[in-house]
């Protein structure tokens, strides 16, 4: 069975220049925090991001909007770029699992 929702595609790091800036929720970016922006999925979806290459994965909640970059899927914070292995390459393949969509009040 297919569970609810998945896609595949490039993962890349947010921008360090975007740090303290607001996102699309309101929320201030931080780098540390288990956030990352995509296109169209609801705020406040938490998505479950598997590298495809080493199959870690991390949950993050997204905040914000883009990648506006041609190719990607979903730009990850620092943190959880870090968590699945790919902060020295910098962009890797992913699926993207839907998880929930709770608005919950930690970031």
């Amino acid at each position: 069975a297919k569970s609810k929702k998945t896609m595949q595609g490039l993962a890349a790091i947010y921008a360090d220049a975007l740090s303290g800036r607001k996102t699309s929720s309101g929320q201030t970016f931080s780098q540390e925090h288990f956030t990352a922006a995509h296109r169209s999925l609801p705020l406040g979806t938490k998505v479950l991001v598997t590298n495809a290459r080493n199959k870690k994965t991390v949950e993050v909640r997204i905040n914000d909007r883009g990648p506006w970059h041609a190719g990607r899927m979903i730009d990850l914070s620092a943190a959880a770029a870090s968590k699945i292995g790919m902060t020295r390459a910098g962009i890797a393949l992913v699926k993207l699992e839907v998880i929930g969509n709770r608005k919950t009040k930690e970031s």
